[in-house]
This record gives C-alpha cells, sequence and structure tokens, in this order.
C-alpha cells in the first residue's frame, strides 16, 4: 500500500472541457479515498496555468468539438505532462478527453486535428450523433458491470495498441458497427514495476465514476499499490437502487 500522505487528483481544464460535470470524477475519487481516511487534493489545472507533472491521478472530460482542439494543442505544448501522462500516472479520459489522447480527429469539414498520441485510436465524425444512456460490461477485472450517457458526433476506432474499456450490452458504444465501449492501455491491466501508470478512456458520462463506483476503486488501487480497505456501508448512497432507476431509462 501507498506510503505517501497525499493523493493529488489534478483536473484537466475544466474551464475548456467542462460541458458534461465530468470534474466531479475527480471529486469522487477524492471522496473515496477521504472515506477511507486517506488524504486527497484536487487541482483544478485551468487553461492559463502550467500543469502539475507530479500528481498521481488525473482526469480530463467532454466538450465541444471546437473545445477539444484547443484542449489538444494546449496539452500537445506541455511536454512535461505528455510524458508524466502516458508514463507516470493513472488517467481517467472522458468523450472528447478519449477523442484527444488518440492519434488523429477529424473533423466533419474534413480536416484532421492531431491528438497525443497517448492510445491506439482514431476519430471521424459518425453518420448521425450519438446519443442516448449505455450499458456495457467492462474488460478491467472486478469492475464489471459499467452504465453511462452517450452525447457525441465523433466515432472512435480502436488500433491494436489500445484494449476495449468496456463491451457494450446495451445502448451505443465508440462506433454504431461495434460493441466496443472506450478504450485502455495496457498498462492499466497488467501494472509493471515503477510508478503506477495506465489510460482508462471511455465515452461514459454521468459523472462516470458517481455511476460506476468500482470503477473508481479499480484507479485508487492502482494508485495505491494494493487492495483497498473497506468502506463503511452506511456512510453509502444505495448504489442497487440508483443503477436500477438509471437502467430503467434504457
Amino acid at each position: 500500500m501507498r506510503a505517501e500522505s497525499v493523493v493529488t487528483v489534478a483536473v484537466l481544464l475544466p474551464d475548456v472541457l467542462g460541458t458534461y460535470s465530468d470534474a466531479g470524477n475527480a471529486v469522487v475519487l477524492a471522496a473515496r479515498l477521504r472515506w477511507r481516511g486517506i488524504a486527497a487534493e484536487v487541482v483544478e489545472v485551468t487553461a492559463d496555468t502550467a500543469p502539475p507533472v507530479g500528481c498521481e491521478l488525473y482526469v480530463i472530460g467532454g466538450g465541444e468539438d471546437t473545445a477539444q482542439y484547443v484542449a489538444a494543442e494546449w496539452l500537445a505544448g506541455h511536454r512535461g505532462l505528455q510524458s508524466t501522462l502516458a508514463q507516470g500516472a493513472v488517467t481517467l479520459a472522458v468523450c472528447a478527453g478519449l477523442q484527444i489522447f488518440g492519434h488523429v480527429m477529424t473533423d466533419p469539414a474534413g480536416d484532421d486535428h492531431a491528438g497525443l498520441g497517448l492510445l491506439d485510436l482514431s476519430t471521424r465524425p459518425g453518420p448521425r450523433r450519438t446519443v442516448g444512456e449505455s450499458v456495457a460490461t467492462s474488460t478491467l477485472p472486478g469492475v464489471g458491470e459499467v452504465i453511462g450517457f452517450h452525447n457525441h458526433a465523433g466515432v472512435s476506432t480502436l488500433g491494436p495498441g489500445a484494449l476495449p474499456f468496456a463491451e457494450t450490452t446495451r445502448g451505443p458504444g465508440n462506433h454504431p458497427d461495434t460493441r466496443i465501449e472506450g478504450a485502455v492501455t495496457p498498462a492499466i491491466v497488467e501494472p509493471g514495476p515503477g510508478p503506477a501508470t495506465g489510460i482508462v478512456a471511455t465515452y461514459l458520462h454521468g459523472p462516470v465514476l458517481a455511476r460506476n463506483p468500482a470503477l473508481a476503486d479499480y484507479l485508487l488501487g492502482r494508485v495505491l499499490g494494493g487492495s483497498l480497505p473497506p468502506l463503511d456501508g452506511d456512510r453509502l448512497p444505495d448504489m442497487h437502487a440508483l443503477r436500477a432507476t438509471y437502467l430503467k431509462r434504457t
């Protein structure tokens, strides 16, 4: 188990990519640490600040097309942060974040916008906007069923260097011709020696960690380097009832 006193969660560009309250994922991570007696700090990294490169966890959310191209250019200008995201931290990327972390984003006019290349995937315009609740089974050990909602115009195709985050059982996924949901780097599934690293990317909003606490704990387990202390059930909402309510809408 990790011995350091404070786990830092950085929210990347909430002022640019803040459409669907995905910054709430950082709130969930910090709360689930504090409930276990582990100190946590959330740092908001806006476009007018220099990004920290020593955080254990990074989260990035969704936004409109123009906003994600601006975010991609900003991230590309901070090489130290890119190195950390690739090799030195655990990262959750949602929707636009997923697309930005890929190789290329093609806009409706056919112009290509460079991504960071941290995930082996590419995104192009879909035949229609993808909107709706989704249910999928995660490929990550112990995470199980995941739920959330999609709202994106692009469709993403994985290359051989990325693994699916989940397999869709109901509702939309990355692409209308597949049942793949999201993408992960191999390091998040089979971590190696050294600092915890790896990327989980998904189209699921919610925020996704609020609706899927097992995923939040999976990310925290990677950072802390072992099994997590149990939580007091009396302090938690009735997730079974909440998830049942969401599932009725799909």
